[in-house]
């Protein structure tokens, strides 16, 4: 009871509700773009950052960051904001991404679009991209696009993606890609996978 009337005085407890209520309501607005009625946890969010790398002079894409628990994680884990492009198709989510995320590069887009959208000289020069955007509702045909799509931009470095399948949420080989499940939390609700899909 202590931790939680600490946590609603320092503004971490009310910040929690304010992300699940604007998250709640985008997903009651459409909910085939977001996997999960919920924010990430944080321990899906320390695998993810866990399984993101990138040289000194490489950048870090996020694809569908919702309300940016999972760019903060990122920050946290020491990325530098300018690093940092998070791409967000929705403009009330977007807004609220630039307001938590100062300094990062936050994008209103269709991640389809990934190459006009992430400045050129940038291109060839992203580490990891991160996905969470529910591919595993779309057709083939959608799915190709976004793969396409990050291959224009991270060329031969596929990107990692987080599910809530027990099993790969992409027919990876159809794809052309290799599939390796890198992490798995029950802690997440729902529980959680990391998979990393490589171009073969």
């Amino acid at each position: 009871m202590k931790q939680a009337a600490d946590a609603l005085q320092s503004g971490s407890l009310g910040q929690d509700i304010a992300n699940f209520g604007l998250f709640f309501r985008r997903w009651l607005a459409n909910p085939l773009q977001m996997g999960s009625v919920v924010p990430s946890s944080p321990a899906l969010c320390r695998r993810l950052v866990a399984q993101t790398h990138h040289a000194p002079d490489e950048a870090v894409i996020e694809l569908g960051a919702g309300t940016g628990v999972v760019s903060q994680a990122l920050l946290r884990g020491g990325l530098l904001p300018e690093r940092l492009f998070v791409l967000e198709i929705v403009r009330a989510m977007a807004a609220h991404l630039r307001d938590q995320l100062p300094g990062a590069q936050v994008i209103e887009g269709d991640a389809r679009r990934l190459p006009a959208l992430i400045p050129h000289q940038w291109h060839g020069k992203i580490g990891t991209v991160v996905v969470g955007i529910p591919l595993v509702l779309l057709p083939f045909s959608e799915q190709r696009r976004f793969i396409d799509a990050i291959e224009a931009v991270a060329p031969g470095r596929g990107f990692i993606l987080y599910s809530y399948c027990v099993t790969s949420p992409l027919p990876y080989e159809k794809h052309g890609m290799t599939a390796k499940r890198e992490a798995w939390t029950p802690l997440n609700f729902p529980p959680a996978s990391v998979w990393r899909y490589t171009p073969r």
